[in-house]
């Protein structure tokens, strides 16, 4: 008997070449499922009102623009650079066939800087109904100008000192709103109150960032209870923005092909920050951290109220407030 080996191998040749592109399609849908996000599909208009985003330049901060803009607000975007600012400015304008966009200076690394910011603000805005603490810096080991861990410094205390000297003029346009944007990477570590410029490890020093981002939202939404503001935390997802540029370039090369295959992009991102500024049912949730366009549940650490206004005071000392 003659057995055909080159039939043979040709047939295990089609059977792997049939296999590979089996895997290749499920991966592929198992990805594009891991991707799936909901969008915010509430009309409401914000004519005649005025929005205030941290970082709206660039990532989920400007597709937020966008979306708000086309609703009819005014929008008013605060960063640094003001050459990307004035770019982002003209991008928003044309995507949004709005002209009412505009940006102001502000550097969150610089308490001095936000206090500037917040006083021309208050000269110049006779309104502020939505307040977006959108910017942050992402796992980095570096200091403030003040002398505060970058990520804590910015992604906290920055907006920690905004949200409070904008408060009145939030006061004034009830019902506002102030969304401040966290991560789900808060649940890795706690605050040691001993140490809330932790500057060791990057990944833990951001993460802790987050949750007091959380814990901030929660006290904002108690003291303001009745008064006619609200706020919310939202985590977007895992987002494909420009927060790798503050690395190496091999690390930016691997997060790039890490991001194309699990992260969303920003227009997905900016879905849950859109939904909690103009939803009347995020309104409904005070204090909540939202994921995915609706409230999700915090581990119980997260939910702490005594962590939350001990943090609160501690960071009114730390910015002088107090």
């Amino acid at each position: 008997m003659i057995t055909d080996f080159s039939s043979q191998g040709s047939t295990h040749r089609e059977m792997y070449f049939l296999y590979t592109i089996i895997a290749a399609l499920v991966s592929f849908f198992i990805l594009k499922w891991m991707k799936k996000r909901k969008y915010c599909t509430d009309l409401n208009r914000l004519d005649g009102k005025t929005v205030l985003i941290t970082g709206g330049n660039s990532g989920i901060g400007k597709d937020t623009a966008v979306a708000l803009a086309m609703r009819g607000a005014r929008v008013i975007i605060a960063c640094r650079d003001v050459d990307k600012a004035e770019k982002a400015v003209r991008e928003i304008k044309f995507k949004s066939h709005s002209l009412n966009v505009l940006h102001m200076e502000l550097d969150l690394a610089n308490l001095r800087s936000v206090r500037e910011f917040c006083k021309s603000f208050l000269q110049r805005e006779k309104r502020l109904d939505i307040l977006i603490n959108n910017a942050g810096m992402p796992s980095v080991l570096d200091w403030t100008d003040d002398g505060f861990s970058m990520c804590f410094g910015v992604n906290h205390l920055g907006h920690f000192l905004l949200t409070n000297l904008l408060l009145p003029r939030l006061k004034e346009c009830t019902p506002s709103r102030v969304v401040t944007v966290t991560c789900s990477t808060y649940k890795y570590q706690k605050l040691d109150f001993q140490d809330l410029n932790y500057n060791l490890l990057p990944f833990f020093t951001y993460c802790r960032s987050k949750l007091a981002n959380i814990y901030f939202s929660q006290e904002l939404a108690r003291i303001t209870e009745g008064k006619g503001v609200t706020s919310y935390a939202v985590h977007p997802g895992y987002v494909q923005s420009g927060w790798t540029c503050h690395f190496s370039i091999l690390f930016r090369m691997l997060m790039q092909v890490i991001m194309w295959m699990f992260f969303v992009p920003c227009e997905i991102g900016a879905q849950t920050v859109i939904y909690c500024a103009v939803s009347d049912e995020a309104a409904k949730h005070s204090g909540g951290y939202f994921v995915d366009c609706r409230p999700a549940t915090l581990r119980p650490f997260a939910r702490d109220a005594g962590v939350a206004k001990k943090l609160w005071e501690a960071s009114e000392r730390l910015v002088k407030l107090a």
